[in-house]
């Protein structure tokens, strides 16, 4: 998933648009984006649409963002929205590995209850919005088996920091927010899945999206969330391969097929080895996800 566009969920007149936004994924949200009060509503639009959905038109995933655990908001979202079956939760201010799990005891039963398939629906927690989260990343490398990828978050954690802002006068992330982003990266390759980076807050300056994201994927996310259906198509792009890294990942790959047993070998003037196949592998799967090939 490349993008992943975040909608209220009390604005049920923008789901439709947001599933016509060319994200990879729409996320409907509980949390933040809603008030408290406005709560109530949000769930029942959320199941509405969700329940809308024919059977077989699942081809846009649709998550929603619950409210944290450790709130009494949680199950009831879970509650109110899993009969319509989306196709996971985001699970925002995640503090530790065992809210994870406690997560997944909740799925399984309110499953159980809606005759769904155990595991059906996925998970992705923000795993560095609070202070305790960052140094209890360890925690979540052992991950429920419907955890789909970790991303994070910045801006509560400036909150919870007491933090002026979070980003210097270039728009770069300051050095604690730096660290967990590369954190959430170590965890979820630990982990054993992608990394979706943050939202970028910026609508109109579309070209620092794109530089933005693409220095994402170089670091080694594999998507994006995303605020505005304004960024959907710099996240996009940024996070597909471009023809040239497609031309040289088929090479790699060809020239290890015809040199079987060897673990390195030169390839127009450089040394590869495995990590470099392991890497344009990646790359092509990448290519055939977003359909360049």
């Amino acid at each position: 998933m490349r993008s992943m566009l975040f909608v209220p969920g009390d604005r049920p007149d923008r789901f439709v648009k947001a599933e016509a936004s060319g994200a990879d994924a729409v996320i409907l949200d509980l949390e933040d984006a809603v008030a408290p009060e406005r709560r109530p509503f949000a769930r029942e639009s959320i199941a509405a649409h969700l329940a809308a959905r024919p059977a077989g038109a699942r081809s846009l995933p649709i998550w929603v963002r619950i409210n944290p655990i450790q709130s009494a908001e949680a199950l009831a979202d879970l509650v109110a929205v899993l009969p319509g079956r989306p196709d996971g939760v985001v699970l925002p201010k995640a503090c530790h590995g065992d809210d994870l799990h406690r997560l997944d005891h909740w799925l399984e039963a309110l499953e159980s209850q809606a005759g769904l398939e155990t595991g059906c629906t996925r998970v992705i927690p923000m795993v560095t919005e609070t202070a305790r989260a960052l140094l209890s990343m360890g925690s979540f490398v052992c991950l429920p088996a419907r955890v789909a990828a970790l991303t994070w978050g910045a801006e509560d954690l400036a909150t919870e920091l007491g933090a002026l802002g979070n980003r210097d006068a270039a728009g770069e992330y300051e050095l604690p927010y730096a660290l967990a982003s590369s954190l959430t990266l170590y965890a979820a390759s630990a982990g054993g899945v992608p990394a979706i980076d943050t939202v970028d807050t910026e609508i109109r300056d579309v070209e620092a999206v794109e530089r933005r994201a693409r220095a994402s994927r170089r670091a080694g996310f594999v998507g994006k969330l995303a605020i505005h259906p304004a960024q959907v198509a710099a996240l996009n792009a940024a996070f597909t391969p471009s023809a040239a890294e497609v031309a040289q990942a088929e090479q790699v790959r060809a020239a290890f097929a015809a040199h079987p047993g060897v673990g390195a070998f030169r390839l127009d003037g450089r040394l590869v080895d495995r990590p470099h196949l392991l890497q344009a592998e990646r790359v092509l799967a990448a290519a055939q996800a977003a359909g360049r090939r």
